[in-house]
Order: structure tokens, then C-alpha cells, then sequence
């Protein structure tokens, strides 16, 4: 009987260590259209280095499963060792998530879903994609008007610019404030205000929840703001 109890007592300790390790994995998984043969890379950032954390090879198949005991919401990258210069970048999440693409287009291509992180990454990129197409136009009004010498509407252009670049910085200072209780926020913050005026950063850090400052990108943006302030002295 006791023999029994004490058997019943490691299956139970052992399918609670299951369990609580199973809470903090995740799961990447997919297809590649196209794909018959190839090695895949699960890869994060670890300090300055990129690692990878696991790996298939494929032959014959499309589908993959990769793994990682996710500890934390950080952005990884899949990379296909035959077109290792084309990484489809994302936000991990505990669970699955789930990541489909096409050989011949791998990154743009990449439909990404699980990640609230990622959805939320891809709604601001939405918005910056027209920002960038609006700076494309006026740099090619800018080139114009140099060649014809106009120095009206070089300077209009100049200006257009200037004001494109400064909406730019409010609207991703903005959205990382209106989003402050998610991950996206400081890695926002860093990607792309990491050369904005002092007072956006500031803001932003400040706005962050406690979780937020608490994790690897909300650390290390108060780091760069106090840094900042410090050189400033």
C-alpha cells in the first residue's frame, strides 16, 4: 500500500514538472511552400550574439516544428540556412506559434499568427510602410528639383521632409505610449526613436507598466535613457 502511495506521489511530482515546464514553451510551427529540402533555424539574441535554439532538417517535407523553452516575449527569427539572408523576424508567445510562407518570397510572403506581440508589431508596420513610401516620393522631388536647380522647391521638399521625419517619431512615440503594457512598446522605442530627441524616449519609458519595465526590452531601454541623460550632463 505504501509502495502504491509513494509511486502515485512521483507520477504526480513528475506530471507537474511536465506541466510547468510546457507553460513556458514554445512552439514554432509552419509550412513552406516550395521547400523539399533544407535546414531550418529557430534564432534569438542572446547579448550581442544570434543562437540558435533548435533546428530541423528537411527532406521531402514542407512542415516544420521547432521548440524553445520560452521564458520571456522577445523577437526571434526563422532562418533557412540555403537563403540565410532572408530571416522572417517575429515576437515569440508561450504556445504555438504558427508561421507559413513561400520559398521563393520567404519574408515577405510570411504569414504570421499566435503572437499578440507580432499582431501588434505589424499594426504599427502598417502604418510606417506609408510613412516610408511618402519619404521615397519626396526624396525623389528633392533629387528633381536639385537637377533643375529650383531652389523654391528644393527647399519645399526640404521641408516636406522634415515634417514627414518629425510625424514619424510622434506617431511611434505615440503608439508605443497608447501600448505601454505590451513588449512592443520598448522595442519600438529602441528601433526606431533610438536617434528622436531625449523627451520621446523619455516619455515612453516613463509610460511603460511595471511587467513591461520589468522585461528584456523595457530594461534596456531605461538603460539607453539614462545613458543618454548621463552624456547630457
Amino acid at each position: 500500500m505504501k509502495k502504491h502511495i509513494l509511486l502515485l506521489l512521483i507520477s504526480s511530482l513528475f506530471i507537474a514538472s511536465c506541466s510547468s515546464d510546457s507553460s513556458n514553451k514554445m512552439i514554432v510551427n509552419g509550412t513552406i511552400t516550395g521547400l523539399q529540402k533544407g535546414t531550418l533555424y529557430l534564432q534569438k539574441m542572446q547579448d550581442t550574439i544570434l543562437t540558435s535554439v533548435d533546428s530541423i532538417q528537411l527532406i521531402g517535407q514542407s512542415t516544420f516544428e521547432l521548440i524553445d523553452e520560452n521564458t520571456e516575449i522577445e523577437i526571434y527569427y526563422l532562418t533557412l540556412k540555403e537563403k540565410e539572408i532572408e530571416k522572417i523576424s517575429f515576437f515569440s508567445e508561450k504556445g504555438t506559434v504558427t508561421i507559413n510562407s513561400k520559398l521563393d518570397k520567404l519574408v515577405t510572403s510570411a504569414i504570421i499568427t499566435g503572437s499578440k506581440a507580432q499582431k501588434l508589431l505589424e499594426e504599427y508596420k502598417s502604418m510606417t510602410d506609408q510613412f516610408s513610401g511618402k519619404r521615397l516620393d519626396l526624396i525623389k522631388e528633392t533629387f528633381e528639383a536639385q537637377a533643375t536647380k529650383d531652389d523654391e522647391l528644393i527647399e519645399k521638399a526640404d521641408k516636406s521632409l522634415r515634417r514627414l521625419i518629425k510625424n514619424r517619431y510622434l506617431y511611434s512615440a505615440n503608439f508605443s505610449v497608447r501600448n505601454a503594457n505590451s513588449e512592443v512598446a520598448p522595442y519600438i522605442a529602441l528601433t526606431e526613436l533610438y536617434d528622436a530627441h531625449i523627451s520621446l524616449l523619455d516619455t515612453v519609458n516613463n509610460s511603460l507598466s511595471k511587467k513591461i519595465k520589468a522585461s528584456k526590452y523595457g530594461k534596456r531601454l531605461n538603460t539607453f535613457v539614462k545613458d543618454i541623460k548621463e552624456n547630457e550632463k
